[in-house]
């Protein structure tokens, strides 16, 4: 096991090293290695700059959007799309039940996906990487304890149990990011126990034990910067994931409330309407088939650059 774990990293040290010396031997990382072997992939690296915008689009949301998402005009009701007829221009997706811009709406709904997405995986990686490292290197009554509740959490189907614990929390942005991480962290928790299980046996680690190195100074230092590769892959795999999930509870009115704008509560204002009015809930649809395909292609394409196993493949 030992070998297998090693040798993917000497030889690509070797082959990017060859003919280095002195300082620039130095600055060569696996981590470089690895981004560069990412960028030659132009799929993800498209999907990653749609991811980007995205983000950029969230956090600029008012310089983007073009009128206020929640300012109703029943002049403007079901208004269709701008190349349909008695479509403008100014409302290039059209209008809602409300009179609502659609297209503002979807801005504004970006910042509610992606602020969601990111708090929920941010703070269940935390954990999860916490717990797994935990149980992995510590073992005995820890590994008990924390593999027990994660086998019983892994046991409720994961919207079941996030509508159950909206439906006793109460709908709300907080709620929803409580409701997520609840059993989310149980994901990257069982990867880094994993991880753990194998670096835990190799030579640097059994090395630090020998010269008296603390727990926590193992785990810390010697064992979470050589198990970071599979958790990124893995945080941003679960990202979709969680956007895909806070849509639904939206849908089901369970996630964030209106007037503010969500994709899935856009989706769901469109369901009485699909024959006469099919934009109100399309557009919100295929915002979030992009940005969670995206996000789905760039982790696969960080998945193959950083993680030996299937980059040798």
């Amino acid at each position: 096991m030992k070998d297998s774990v090693a040798a993917p990293s000497e030889s690509m040290f070797e082959e990017e090293i060859d003919g280095m010396t002195g300082d620039e031997e130095k600055t060569v990382s696996l981590f470089s290695i690895n981004m560069k072997s990412f960028l030659s992939n132009r799929l993800a690296v498209l999907a990653t700059l749609i991811v980007i915008f995205a983000i950029i689009v969230s956090v600029f949301s008012p310089l983007f959007a073009p009128h206020d998402p929640n300012k109703t005009n029943l002049f403007l009701r079901l208004q269709p799309p701008a190349w349909m007829e008695g479509g403008d221009w100014k409302y290039p997706l059209g209008a809602d039940h409300l009179g609502r811009d659609i297209l503002s709406r979807i801005i504004y709904g970006t910042r509610v996906s992606i602020a969601v997405g990111f708090s929920v995986i941010f703070i269940a990686t935390g954990i999860g990487v916490l717990a797994g490292l935990v149980a992995g290197y510590l073992k005995g009554k820890f590994d008990l304890v924390i593999s027990t509740i994660v086998d019983i959490l892994l046991g409720f189907p994961y919207l079941i149990f996030a509508i159950a614990l909206m439906a006793a929390m109460g709908p709300g942005f907080i709620n929803i990011i409580l409701a997520l991480v609840y059993k989310e962290w149980v994901i990257p928790c069982r990867v880094v126990r994993g991880e753990t299980l194998v670096v835990k046996e190799i030579e640097y680690v059994e090395a630090a034990q020998a010269i008296g190195a603390s727990r926590f100074y193992i785990m810390i230092r010697e064992i979470l910067p050589n198990i970071l590769s599979p958790v990124i892959v893995v945080a941003t795999t679960r990202m979709a994931t969680v956007i895909i999930l806070e849509s639904s509870l939206s849908f089901l009115g369970l996630g964030v409330q209106p007037p503010t704008a969500s994709w899935g509560n856009m989706v769901a204002d469109g369901r009485e309407f699909m024959l006469e009015a099919w934009w109100v809930s399309t557009f919100s649809g295929i915002a979030i088939l992009i940005l969670v395909l995206s996000m789905n292609i760039a982790s696969l394409g960080l998945r193959d650059a950083f993680d030996p196993r299937f980059s040798e493949s």
